[in-house]
């Protein structure tokens, strides 16, 4: 029966095969690529079944009257199945041909060479379905290719350079590279004519394949991102180098944004009676974070030349006597007391003169040393403690999440800390009693209203590096309420 419904009509049947195959296909989701390519091997499966069970053949042309009743079905039949065959074959490139199982970037070369297998097609079907001299139309056809090549010189030149920048892969869909022209960003999109860039500015950079082949290009996410930077900080010499050096480097130790792995490092570059040049060396995880590390390793390197009580050097443009440049011997850094130290924190800023001294009145220092635990996890503090010299690592579940410096304080609330404080280095700190600090808390809605900020967004930066459970973070506004009820009661 099903022999007799295939093979009885053949050209029908193949005809029907066909256009259900075309049916099948196109309702199927594109998301499902494997099924689609299965649906297509088997409906051409099929039709191939029945041309040869039929005797017809789709690869030679068998010439037919054009009254042949039966030769719109031969050239509809055979049509369908250069079709199915060129879909299949499609289909087989874009699930198992694509480069590395990456279609984005091999877009290109994908687009190429479907568009082969089309030309395959049509060429096919004019051959073995109408009978057209293909070597006399290709032939015939070289004229208007010379015609059309010299007219789309500059189009051509941007499909070859793709091609080969595809075939290269100098860089993939995401990478962030850097142009010898100057032009920097992340790759978002590679096309037939050109690739488009996403600056840092936040615009899209299009540049045609062709230029684009002639610049020099480096990859600064390969062989990953982490993307080396170099400050250079001039110090006044009233200090051994060596003493400075291991200042610049403590500042990068405490610093929260920069890689630890490869450590950074300190290189001191000249030395005269004007200053001391020193380069700091850090990677980020990615070009994004560049600015924000350098804001963070310049704050950091002010508040440790502060604490140590190094002074920066005067700018070599600047015109001074020699007689009044700092020395080791004549240099009077200034003290970090711990009115200074409250003046330098911004919290602080809309207390009086007055309140600021009775504050530094009532601070005791406290040191710390290397490996101590000032406070564990779950614990709390009854005072407010600000870093004098040092670092102290912020660990949850023995996992360091944070690292506070010079002028960060903690303890501020005397709720129960996130995180276990550790010091890093020998630590200097001064405490403020609670009984001091409570007034002021209680007189100044806006003090509470800063501090609280300052601890929620410690404790947000802490979970998002080290996922803490929610319920250990507050938000600002809870802090607040919590700070104005402890202080109050």
């Amino acid at each position: 029966m099903i022999y007799d419904a295939l093979f009885g009509k053949p050209l029908i049947s193949l005809i029907a095969v066909g256009f259900a195959g075309i049916v099948v296909w196109y309702f199927l989701s594109s998301q499902r690529p494997t099924t689609r390519l299965v649906v297509q091997i088997l409906f051409f499966a099929a039709m191939t079944l029945i041309l040869v069970g039929s005797g017809i053949e789709p690869h030679r042309f068998q010439g037919y009257e054009t009254q042949d009743p039966q030769a719109l079905l031969v050239i509809l039949a055979k049509s369908l199945w250069w079709v199915h065959l060129a879909w299949a074959v499609i289909g087989f490139i874009r699930l198992y041909l694509v480069l590395e199982g990456s279609p984005r970037e091999a877009r290109l070369l994908q687009d190429l060479v479907i568009g082969i297998v089309y030309i395959g097609m049509m060429l096919s079907i004019l051959a073995f379905v109408f009978g057209v001299p293909i070597g006399t139309l290709v032939a015939t056809s070289g004229v208007v290719a010379i015609i059309l090549g010299l007219a789309l010189q500059n189009t051509l030149a941007d499909v070859f350079s793709g091609i080969a920048l595809t075939l290269g892969r100098p860089y993939v869909i995401g990478d962030w590279i850097l142009l010898s022209d100057g032009t920097e960003g992340r790759v978002v999109e590679s096309n037939w004519r050109a690739t488009h860039i996403l600056t840092p500015g936040n615009n899209i950079v299009v540049l045609p394949n062709s230029f684009l082949a002639k610049l020099g290009l480096t990859n600064v996410s390969r062989p990953d991102e982490t993307h080396l930077l170099i400050l250079t900080i001039r110090i006044a010499p009233t200090r051994m180098p060596a003493s400075i050096r291991q200042v610049m480097l403590t500042a990068l130790t405490s610093c929260n944004l920069i890689v630890r792995d490869p450590p950074p490092a300190v290189a001191l570059k000249a030395l005269d009676a004007t200053a001391l040049e020193v380069e700091l060396q850090f990677r980020v995880t990615s070009p994004s974070q560049r600015v924000p590390a350098r804001n963070e390793v310049l704050d950091l390197v002010y508040r440790h030349c502060k604490s140590a009580g190094l002074l920066l050097a005067i700018p070599p443009s600047a015109t001074v006597l020699t007689a009044n440049l700092p020395t080791e011997e004549n240099a009077q850094p200034p003290s970090v007391t711990p009115l200074a130290l409250i003046d330098a924190i911004p919290v602080f800023a809309t207390l009086t003169a007055e309140e600021k001294a009775k504050l530094a009145e009532t601070t005791a220092a406290r040191q710390f040393r290397k490996g101590d635990i000032i406070v564990r996890e779950g614990e709390m503090l009854p005072s407010l403690m600000m870093v004098r010299a040092g670092i102290i690592a912020a660990r949850h579940a023995g996992e360091e999440r944070g690292r506070l410096a010079p002028g960060d304080f903690f303890g501020e609330t005397g709720l129960q800390e996130v995180c276990t404080l550790e010091a890093l280095t020998p630590v200097t700190a001064y405490e403020i009693d609670q009984e001091a600090f409570a007034p002021l808390l209680a007189e100044r809605s806006g003090l509470a209203e800063e501090i609280a900020e300052h601890l929620a967004g410690r404790a947000e930066r802490f979970r998002d590096g080290a996922a803490l459970p929610p319920e250990q973070i507050r938000s600002a506004h809870a802090i607040l309420k919590t700070i104005r009820t402890i202080f109050r009661a």
